[in-house]
């Protein structure tokens, strides 16, 4: 049977990326991302309804979304869509998550000045050779995750968060 697991975002940060490094040195970061929905009511009343995912970055994407991206950033992310289930080591009870891993994105809009500004320095951008957030958005480099399905599963155990 055939199966077909994509997911295509664009969004804002709901917080700044936690960057960190597995044991072996791989980069992963944990980003969140509200993505919003409006409408209008059958009595023609607009509502806005927004949406928060969980997102996992892997190698030098993660770094870069933790070098140039903070809290309010916007963010064009092409993933799939991914299950973990653990045991609640206080309650002792099953927990679940439905998350996406980051398997592209995209740099969106142009450097943001002032508080909660799109990365470094003190107009907002980044540094002079880096990947600009004002050029076109482009995709970043795609790396391979390693949550494959192939993947052992302990590997996602060496993510110290």
């Amino acid at each position: 049977m055939a199966s077909f697991n994509k997911v295509i975002l664009l969004g804002n940060l709901t917080r700044d990326p936690e960057l960190r490094y597995t044991p072996k040195g791989q980069a992963v970061a944990r980003l969140g991302l509200a993505v919003n929905r409006s409408y209008k009511t059958e009595s023609g009343e607009t509502k806005e309804e927004v949406t928060f995912i969980d997102i996992d970055a892997w190698g030098k994407q993660a770094e870069l979304i933790g070098q140039y991206l903070r809290k309010g950033s916007p963010l064009f992310v092409e993933g799939r869509l991914k299950f973990d289930q653990w045991d609640d080591k206080n309650t002792g009870q099953k927990t679940s998550k439905l998350r996406v891993v980051m398997e592209n994105f995209q740099f969106v809009g142009g450097p943001r000045s002032g508080e909660g500004g799109g990365g470094p320095g003190p107009s907002g951008g980044p540094p002079a050779g880096g990947p600009s957030m004002a050029r076109p958005a482009r995709p970043a480099q795609t790396a391979p995750s390693p949550e494959s399905p192939d993947s052992p599963p302990g590997e996602v155990d060496d993510v110290p968060f």
